[in-house]
């Protein structure tokens, strides 16, 4: 099959966002409508605002369209410990902090909406006041996705005393890949059930002072937006004529169902790229499945000259450059894409399921 031909993949507009960002009600250094300006500015479609433990963005009706840009307001919920940072969607209620994380998580769920797991194997010693924020609670059966990549994450992770200035001054070139233990796992979780994998940017617009007089904004909202994407994939056209609430449950409906990939637009952006599996009778997009037939094939479009790695059941097992490139099944299971440009990691697909014939 030519990715030229009349396919149902045609049938799928792509729309590019901004997940996990805090405004003035939480840590965030801006309010809600001043960073949707930027992330119009920047051609960001959607821009999901989690500030930690309130809901006022939606409380107070900033939720809507800002010129281009959609605004949807979650939260971001922890326990007592501080720990298992989790972006709760679609609800209209918060939870005391001093709820365990397996109650918040369950509790969302029953709630109508759906959380993802944010910064899940973050590890730091080196900053006191910035201690990690990991996620324990894995034997969980009710949270629905993952931050496979976290752009503030990183940075923090890899800063030393030695490279801070360089990492203020040069930020975006701080931004590496995820890590390998949360694609290992995530890539694990997929084997039993489906686990959305997005990207987080994590944007506060810090304003650090140095030696005592002079400051700096340390990942302002621009230069935040311009790293980590999440693009999600749907049969329905966003535009400001469509009414907030239901663009909203369009987007959060394609996250839900894994239906995205992630990109880092430090190497340009991923919008083109596409990723499904095809054979005579049935068609999948990521986070669908589809029979494993010896005639299923998958099939990557990638916007620019690059390496597509085709990942299975965790490990990866070919590699292909081009910018249109297929790949033949090696049996049922899990398979996602891992594009890289110059060496340097660039796209990560959500999973495609083969499942054996008989089912």
């Amino acid at each position: 099959m030519s990715l030229n031909e009349q396919n149902p993949l045609n049938e799928y507009r792509q729309y590019s966002g901004i997940i996990h960002v805090h405004s003035v009600f939480s840590d965030g250094s801006r309010p809600i409508p001043e960073i949707a300006q930027i992330a119009n500015e920047l051609n960001v479609r959607f821009l999901l605002i989690t500030d930690h433990n309130t809901l006022r963005g939606k409380e107070e009706g900033f939720e809507g369209w800002y010129g281009n840009v959609l605004v949807g307001v979650g939260v971001e919920i922890n326990d007592a410990k501080d720990q298992n940072h989790y972006l709760a969607f679609d609800i209209d209620e918060t939870f005391d902090p001093s709820l365990p994380a397996e109650q918040y998580v369950k509790r969302v769920r029953e709630l109508g909406g759906f959380g993802i797991i944010a910064h899940p194997d973050e590890c730091r010693n080196h900053l006191p006041d910035y201690p990690p924020y990991p996620w324990t609670l894995w034997d969980s059966e009710y949270f629905d996705g993952i931050e496979i990549w976290n752009q503030m994450s990183e940075w923090m992770e890899g800063l030393t005393h030695f490279n801070k200035y360089w990492r203020v001054w040069h930020p975006r070139r701080s931004i590496v890949t995820p890590k390998k233990e949360t694609l290992a796992r995530w890539d694990q979780l997929n084997m039993k059930r489906k686990v959305a994998g997005v990207g987080g940017v994590d944007a506060h617009g810090y304003l650090h002072r140095f030696w005592g007089f002079f400051s700096i904004r340390i990942f302002r909202y621009k230069v935040s937006f311009r790293t980590i994407r999440t693009h999600i994939l749907t049969r329905e056209e966003l535009t400001p004529d469509t009414d907030h609430r239901v663009a909203l449950k369009i987007v959060y409906d394609a996250i839900r169902n894994a239906r995205c990939f992630v990109s880092h637009v430090y190497f340009g952006d991923a919008g083109d790229f596409r990723f499904f599996a095809a054979n005579d009778k049935e068609f999948a997009v990521m986070g669908e499945r589809l029979s494993c037939l010896p005639e299923t094939r998958f099939y990557v479009r990638i916007p620019d000259e690059a390496e597509a790695s085709l990942i299975y059941n965790g490990q990866k097992i070919e590699q292909k450059t081009g910018r249109e490139v297929s790949f033949r099944n090696r049996g049922a299971g899990i398979y996602r894409i891992e594009v890289t440009k110059d060496g340097r990691p660039w796209i990560f697909s959500n999973h495609i399921r083969l499942l054996p014939e008989e089912q």
